[in-house]
């Protein structure tokens, strides 16, 4: 088994352009690995901590310099030299964590190393990044996923007065992802014909789903659905819809904050089990 050569990490600009990690991890075969970290608008409560330097001098406070830091002058020695095993290496990087929500050492570092190693050993075994993740979790066989598309957006993702942060379409009924992909662009565009003809704005939010103003949280499903219909598809058979809440982003003082009321658990999961009914 190949052995870690190399790490090399610095910061760069992600696609909402706030810095992020970025990862090269170099195998003594020289096979080579690059990863750069995701990072969204809202952060869940009980989500691994994303490392941020908090230096309002830069970035507003989302440098990741710390995390490049940790990276290079904690993790790298501890892994320099050692054998190129994802599960090993993961579980030396959680350990050298050793907190709950990854804390010390920061989910973008940890993330970044392990996703690096991952293509690295991909790439030193002339497999495709997909195949190798296979043949590490004995998979058998491997399916293109179902895609969730976010059209419209709100929350963190949208300067609009929609609670819920993405809506989306789950296109299940059909039988390759060719198709579902076809039909869940043509709601997308049929939605946007809709918005059109009721005068409503066609802007995009944060993850490029729509961000029109409306009158409540229910709008934005019932636009949905004549969406889905005026494209042809039928609700529930061939598109079902999804939603991310992302509801600890309006929780405070043990209430939620939802459609300009204060309201309980309880209350919200009655709004979902209203919304399925």
């Amino acid at each position: 088994m190949p052995k870690i050569k190399k790490v090399f990490a610095r910061e760069v600009l992600d696609s909402r352009g706030n810095p992020t990690v970025e990862v090269d991890l170099v195998l003594d075969t020289g096979d080579f690995g690059r990863a750069i970290v995701p990072s969204g608008a809202s952060k869940g409560e009980y989500e691994a901590l994303e490392l941020r330097d908090n230096d309002k001098n830069r970035y507003l406070g989302k440098g990741v310099l710390n995390a490049i830091s940790n990276i290079e002058n904690i993790i790298f020695p501890k892994i320099k030299n050692l054998e190129a095993d994802v599960k090993k290496i993961d579980k030396i990087l959680v350990e050298l964590d050793g907190t709950p929500n990854k804390s010390k050492l920061g989910a973008n570092a940890i993330l970044a190393v392990s996703l690096a190693l991952t293509r690295a050993l991909a790439n030193s075994n002339k497999m495709p990044l997909y195949k190798y993740i296979s043949k590490l979790t004995k998979t058998k066989e491997i399916y293109l996923p179902v895609p969730l598309m976010n059209i419209i957006n709100g929350g963190l993702h949208a300067d609009n007065n929609l609670d819920i942060q993405e809506f989306m379409i789950v296109p299940l009924g059909f039988d390759t992802f060719k198709r579902a992909l076809q039909a869940a662009v043509e709601v997308f565009f049929n939605l946007k014909a809709i918005l059109k003809e009721r005068k409503l704005s066609t802007a995009v939010g944060d993850e490029g789903g729509f961000s029109p103003k409306l009158d409540n949280n229910e709008e934005a499903i019932k636009l949905i659905l004549e969406a889905i219909e005026k494209a042809g598809y039928k609700a529930g058979k061939h598109i079902a819809i999804a939603l991310d809440s992302a509801s600890s982003s309006f929780f405070k003082d043990g209430f939620y904050m939802f459609e300009g009321k204060k309201i309980t658990s309880k209350e919200l999961i009655d709004f979902y089990v209203n919304l399925v009914n």
